[in-house]
């Protein structure tokens, strides 16, 4: 007799679309880990998303977000990077940051991505998948990104 199926575990995150004047997105890899991904992590008990991430960006980057940059880009599913047998539900938000990030905690890495380059890193899911090509999409045809709000921002 066959067991029934069942759906895989999700984790429940919020991340942050984080991106310079040159267009560069900002990436981070977890220590112990090899995929390179979006600031922000899981929502804490009776925590609002943007509770999260304002924790998550002065705790992982050792920065602030700027009030009011901030924009939702929509709930995304996509396979969990580093549990396998999990689906990441995630929340993402394109911001503003002030300051200027470091690994802090449990970051070992930090990257700007270049938008022509995408493949020259180990990508999550989530952010080859979802996230990237949300900030392709804003690019015109002479290269520059559309709607910026302001130096680290898409």
């Amino acid at each position: 007799m066959s067991q029934p199926e069942t759906d895989p575990p999700t984790i429940k995150i919020v991340a942050a679309l984080i991106s310079d004047s040159d267009g560069r997105v900002l990436l981070v890899r977890k220590s112990g880990t090899e995929y390179f991904m979006q600031p922000g992590g899981k929502i804490d008990h009776n925590e609002r998303p943007m509770q999260t991430l304002e924790r998550e960006i002065q705790e992982e980057l050792g920065c602030a977000i700027v009030r009011g940059s901030e924009v939702y880009l929509g709930k995304h599913l996509a396979e969990a990077a580093n549990e396998p047998g999990h689906i990441l539900e995630a929340d993402l938000y394109r911001m503003d940051i002030s300051g200027e990030p470091k690994p802090l905690a449990e970051i070992e890495e930090l990257v700007w991505l270049p938008p022509n380059n995408p493949n020259q890193l180990k990508l999550a899911p989530f952010t080859r998948d979802s996230v990237l090509p949300l900030v392709y999409v804003r690019v015109n045809p002479i290269g520059h990104l559309a709607l910026k709000r302001g130096p680290n921002s898409v």
